[in-house]
C-alpha cells in the first residue's frame, strides 16, 4: 500500500511511549492500539490548547467514525508521535487525520481519521463546538 503522510503535513505531535502490552502475539502493536493513540493524542491537545474539561464539562465530543490504514509495523520500545492536522470543521462536528510516526521519522508507519460530534453532555444532543474548542482546531486545520 502506498503511502503520502510526510511529517510536515502535520500541525501538532503527541508523543507516546509504547508498552510491553501493546504487542500483540505477532510481535507489533496490534490495530486496535492504534485507535487509543489517536483518541490519546486529540483528547490531549483539547484539553491542553481547547480548555475541554472532560470530567464537568457541559459539552463533550463522541467519536462518530473513524479509520486506519497501515503502512509499517511499530512494537515495543519504540517511542512514537502522533500527528495531528483538522480536515474539516463543520458546526458540531470535526474530523481529524492523525498520522503515527516512530520519533524522528519522516514517513508515516500508519494513518488514520476520525470524526467527533460535540454533544451537550446532560442531553447527548448536538451543539455547536464552544469557541475555544474551535479556535484549538482552526489552529490544526490543513
Amino acid at each position: 500500500m502506498s503511502q503520502t503522510h510526510p511529517r510536515n503535513d502535520y500541525r501538532h505531535f503527541h508523543p507516546i511511549t509504547t508498552r510491553w502490552h501493546d504487542n500483540d502475539i505477532y510481535g507489533h502493536v496490534n490495530n486496535v492500539t492504534y485507535y487509543s493513540f489517536f483518541d490519546s493524542a486529540v483528547n490531549s491537545y483539547l484539553i491542553e490548547h481547547g480548555g475541554l474539561d472532560i470530567h464537568d464539562g457541559e459539552v463533550v465530543g463522541f467519536v462518530v467514525s473513524s479509520s486506519c490504514d497501515y503502512f509499517a509495523s511499530i512494537a515495543y520500545p519504540d517511542l512514537i508521535e502522533i500527528g495531528l492536522r483538522v480536515g474539516k470543521l463543520g458546526n458540531s462536528s470535526v474530523q481529524y487525520e492523525l498520522a503515527v510516526f516512530k520519533a524522528g521519522e519522516e514517513q508515516a508507519c500508519a494513518a488514520g481519521r476520525f470524526v467527533h460530534v460535540f454533544v451537550e453532555r446532560a442531553s447527548n444532543q448536538p451543539v455547536s463546538i464552544p469557541a475555544d474548542l474551535r479556535l484549538a482546531m482552526e489552529r490544526l486545520m490543513v
